[in-house]
This record gives structure tokens, C-alpha cells and sequence, in this order.
């Protein structure tokens, strides 16, 4: 499997490669991003897996970067304005950074494939709290101004689940909605009402999902737990 991974340099985005590299299923990963994404030495045997492309231009696709696309297997992407920088990145670019890229990649994935007769696979890491319509726009939410943000997060959602459905087979789609994402070395914060999730466990399950194909098309914080830690422990029993 040739998998691409938008969002090279977060700290999932991290996490993601390091899994892969040691998945054997993986054969090919593609960390894109505006920086190179950190390649292991080449005494690593499975360095060879790993190539770094930089992407200067999320909305319109590069040559090098339309080709990585072009015999893709799957695509997860980790790509968004979190809330904590809403208050420095202007909203129409949050919208385009959240949105756009996504749709973006997800219609990169079917238009230029090469093969098919085989469906691609494409996970969209959204949020906890994202609404798919103003009426489930929760409590917690309008607490803390960011409605407009969470609705941003769940059109996407929409958009990306819709992409698949119209692509008759073609793009399977998926949306993840993770709580908060805890990290060795990362400070543990609280949140009401805000689950936790343990950053192996996550990236664990969205390899796993893209791998052997979605449970559903929405998985929950506590679907992701349940499927990163029973893949955790199929890798230690293997």
C-alpha cells in the first residue's frame, strides 16, 4: 500500500510515519507538507519507505506532488487551524487551510488515480465537537465562541463523507473525531466535557482503518481507543 499523509510535520503526522515504517503492509508512505518531514537514517531499513515532498500550494497541486497521487492507495489528513491559533490566522484563511485542503486532497485521490478498478481510501481527522448542522452545535461550543469553527469542521465532514458517496466506489471516505490527543512529553490538559485519546492509540487505529478498510464512515474518540489499542496489541502478539 502507498499511503500519503497530509500534514508531514504535526505531531500525529509524526506518529503516523513512525507506525508505517514499521507496518509491513505500507510499502510506500508520502509525507506531504511545507517542510520536510524528519527521514530516518539510512541504516534504517525502512528508510527507503519514507519520501518527503514539500507542497507549497494546497489548493493547486504541483506536478511532483499530482504525481505521488497518481498510484495512491489511501490518504489520511491531518491538516487544520486548531482552535488554540484561531486568534492568529485571518478566518478566511483557517477556512481555506480546514476546508479546502481537504477537498482538495480528497479529489486529488480520485481524479488522478491509476488504477480503477481499486478504491482509495481517504480519512479526514476532524474534532471531538464538530456539528454537522447548527442544531447540533453543542453547549460546549458556544461557551467558548467557536461555532463558527466547529461548523467549519463539520462541512467538512459533509464534504469529504459527500466526496466518497458521489464517487459510486471509486474514494472511500471517512471522518475521525478524536477528543484530545495526549503525547509523551506533552502538557495534559482538561477540557469539559473534551475526552482523551493517547497519540500511539489514534495513529494506531487510523493505519489500521486505512489498511483493512472503515468499521464506519464517523468514527468516535472512543472507536478510535478501541480500534488503536486492539491493533496495538495484534502488532505485539504478531
Amino acid at each position: 500500500m502507498k499511503l500519503v499523509i497530509g500534514g508531514s510535520t504535526g505531531f500525529v503526522a509524526a506518529e503516523l510515519i513512525s507506525q508505517a515504517l514499521k507496518n509491513p503492509a505500507i510499502t510506500s508512505i508520502v509525507a506531504l507538507g511545507r517542510r520536510m518531514a524528519p527521514v530516518p537514517s539510512e541504516a534504517d531499513p525502512a528508510a527507503a519507505k519514507l519520501k518527503s515532498i514539500i507542497c507549497d500550494n494546497f489548493e493547486r497541486y504541483s506536478d511532483p506532488v499530482k504525481k505521488e497521487f497518481e498510484d495512491a492507495d489511501a490518504c489520511i489528513w491531518t491538516i487544520a487551524v486548531t482552535p488554540m491559533k484561531l486568534n492568529t490566522v485571518p478566518w478566511e484563511e483557517t477556512c481555506k487551510i480546514s476546508r479546502d485542503y481537504a477537498t482538495t486532497a480528497i479529489q486529488a485521490l480520485h481524479a488522478l488515480r491509476q488504477t480503477p478498478d481499486k478504491p482509495r481510501r481517504f480519512i479526514y481527522m476532524s474534532g471531538h465537537f464538530a456539528p454537522r448542522s447548527r442544531a447540533e452545535v453543542p453547549e460546549e461550543l458556544q461557551n467558548h465562541g467557536l461555532i463558527d469553527y466547529g461548523l467549519l469542521r463539520g462541512e467538512t465532514e459533509a464534504l469529504v463523507l459527500a466526496y466518497g458517496e458521489q464517487s459510486q466506489g471509486a474514494v472511500q471516505s471517512c471522518v475521525v473525531k478524536p477528543g484530545l490527543i495526549d503525547a509523551p512529553g506533552k502538557e495534559k490538559r482538561e477540557i469539559p466535557g473534551l475526552p482523551h485519546i493517547d497519540l500511539p492509540d489514534i495513529a494506531a487505529a487510523l493505519l489500521d482503518q486505512v489498511v483493512h478498510g472503515f468499521e464506519e464512515d464517523t468514527l468516535s474518540n472512543s472507536d478510535l481507543i478501541r480500534i488503536g489499542q486492539r491493533a496495538r496489541a495484534g502488532e505485539l502478539t504478531a
